[in-house]
């Protein structure tokens, strides 16, 4: 290591075998993990804006291989937003379309408010930084899609049935009702999550009526 804090040329040309190699990835991507890690952790816990020193004391590295990891802070919140989009999808279950209607609103009711709750703190965090990040909006968007998807299958039987500018007037608001930013409003002006869920079964049971 030379003064400038590098690998000297001879370190740099020592030869190494596949087993250091490999330590080497392993040990890059199990760090890699944990700054993800931390900054998910620290957003979920209240702290929409990480700075880098808080998410290098809760990976407990150093700030200086945050940057190794990552060109800058927005990198990192990309890779974060889509760990995060990827825990959303695995935490949407199929629900079945030949089920009756009042058992497929009780289901999605349940889903949209648990997944709604939980991720609060990272789409408050994610608002703060999506008008100057495409990485982020995408993922916002990947995500809302995947969203209408589940809900043009769940309520397919409702919706074949309509002429087509109706479907899509109905898809439109059931989109809506069933949105992170439906629940945040509805929570903000001060509905518990049981209210806010019996809001949204109502809602929804209205407009499918």
């Amino acid at each position: 290591m030379n003064s400038s804090g590098r690998p000297s040329t001879r370190e740099t040309r020592l030869p190494a075998g596949p087993g250091k190699v490999d330590g080497r990835i392993a040990r890059s991507i199990r760090t890699r993990t944990a700054i993800i890690d931390a900054m998910l952790a620290l957003i979920e816990e209240g702290d929409l804006q990480p700075t880098a020193a808080r998410v290098a004391e809760r990976a407990d590295i150093s700030e200086r291989l945050i940057y190794h990891h990552f060109d800058d802070l927005e990198a990192l919140l990309a890779a974060v937003a889509e760990r995060q989009s990827e825990r959303v999808v695995e935490r949407v279950r199929p629900i079945d379309a030949a089920r009756a209607l009042p058992e497929r609103i009780d289901e999605l009711v349940e889903q949209r408010a648990a997944l709604f709750e939980w991720i609060t703190p990272f789409r408050r965090a994610a608002m703060l930084h999506e008008p100057f990040s495409p990485a982020l909006r995408e993922r916002r968007d990947q995500v809302l899609a995947h969203n209408r998807r589940q809900l043009t299958e769940v309520f397919r039987p409702e919706l074949r049935a309509l002429p087509v500018g109706a479907r899509r007037e109905l898809l439109a608001a059931l989109d809506a009702t069933t949105s992170w930013a439906w629940w945040d409003t509805v929570r903000s002006a001060g509905l518990s999550a049981a209210a806010a869920r019996r809001a949204m079964h109502r809602t929804i049971a209205a407009l499918l009526a």
